[in-house]
């Protein structure tokens, strides 16, 4: 193969079985985690959508973390699930660009709408008389925008900076599909200074997020402890738990996938790592976020009755 990326046409992807048993087990365990994933963000995005009780600000961010998450699921599992399938590891050079853009672009995006949920609970939890003022529907609808609009210079970024490089080590990626980290394992280049580079842009603005997410949190766990009644106090934790499990699921896969040491980075645990961040949240945030709440899962019965 030349030194040149020009010359690759397509990559090979990491394959989860050799055996064919083990690929048809692969393809059913991520077809069940799939469709779970996309009946549980669809739901959430129908009901929020027909009813006009959940068109508040908390609901507006929930659609668009939805919406988020369908994207990711569907950025990565389906190629997956597809090279299983048909006994292949291929995916062709124009896809491998798009899948690692759309996914950068929606992670990206995701821990960035994370960040304005977490002060949208502050709001609701530290200064209820003015949530209709500070978050208004046009502010929501700014603050929805400005997340969308910053995943995707972050990976017109990425991207472009990945794919700039001339790849002469191979056209085999050691993941289940098409990520930073190992497209620059190929690079001809000093990769490790590109990944270092890689590593700190997104910890300065991982950083950045999260000293914003924490600092609201210490401000609405102060506000809940002064209010007087329990049952208050039951209500405001309520409203903010399923985001801070949320947050934490997201926060601990990502940190771990991009500060864990070379020294104890396998295939194995590569593998898992991007399991745990990609497929996981995608499938599990509509149900943290509709297990314990009655007022979301009253419209979802409101809306099956209606359409049965």
């Amino acid at each position: 193969m030349s030194n040149s990326s020009s010359s690759i046409s397509q990559f090979l992807l990491l394959a989860f079985a050799d055996t064919r048993e083990l690929q048809l087990l692969h393809f059913c365990l991520f077809l069940g985690i799939y469709l779970a994933a996309l009946l549980g963000n669809g739901l959430i995005i129908i009901t929020i959508a027909c009813d006009h009780r959940l068109h508040t600000p908390m609901y507006f961010f929930l659609l668009n973390l939805s919406v988020l998450d369908l994207g990711c699921i569907s950025t990565t599992v389906p190629k997956s699930m597809a090279n299983s399938l048909w006994d292949t590891r291929a995916i062709s050079y124009t896809g491998c660009v798009g899948q690692l853009f759309l996914f950068t672009f929606l992670f990206s995006t995701e821990y960035c709408l994370l960040t304005v949920m977490a002060y949208d609970c502050y709001v609701a939890i530290c200064h209820p008389l003015h949530y209709g003022t500070l978050l208004g529907s046009r502010a929501c609808v700014h603050m929805a925008a400005a997340a969308w609009a910053s995943g995707f210079l972050h990976a017109v970024l990425h991207t472009a900076n990945t794919f700039s490089l001339p790849l002469c080590h191979g056209n085999a990626v050691d993941q289940f599909f098409c990520e930073i980290p190992q497209i620059l394992k190929l690079s001809c280049s000093d990769a490790y200074l590109r990944e270092t580079g890689f590593i700190l842009f997104n910890v300065c603005l991982d950083f950045g997020c999260f000293v914003f997410i924490v600092v609201s949190y210490v401000q609405i766990f102060k506000a809940v402890l002064r209010i007087p009644s329990q049952q208050g106090r039951h209500k405001a934790f309520s409203t903010c738990l399923p985001h801070l499990a949320v947050v934490s699921l997201f926060l601990i896969s990502a940190v771990f996938a991009n500060v864990k040491s070379p020294s104890i980075s396998s295939l194995l645990l590569d593998l898992v790592v991007a399991f745990l961040y990609s497929v996981v949240p995608p499938a599990v945030n509509p149900f943290i976020y509709s297990m314990r709440n009655q007022e979301l899962k009253d419209a979802m019965w409101k809306l099956r009755t209606r359409c049965l």
